[in-house]
């Protein structure tokens, strides 16, 4: 059940990656919902996503508490 989670926690970052604020909101509850293991694996498909959209880069603050 948690890798669902995760994938569906990775689908909606897709979806909502055209706008920043909107997609912090997201980080920030990905972050109260999945295990430490699955935040290091978000935390490097984020970035992959911050290569595509700069402007997304200002949410990698919420993975780094």
């Amino acid at each position: 059940m948690a890798r669902a989670m995760f994938e569906y926690t990775k689908t909606v970052l897709n979806k909502v990656s055209f706008d920043a604020a909107l997609f912090c909101k997201e980080v920030q509850k990905a972050v109260q919902r999945l295990l430490p293991y699955e935040l290091e694996e978000l935390r490097i498909f984020i970035q992959s996503l911050v290569q595509q959209n700069p402007q997304l880069n200002q949410c990698l603050i919420y993975l780094k508490e």
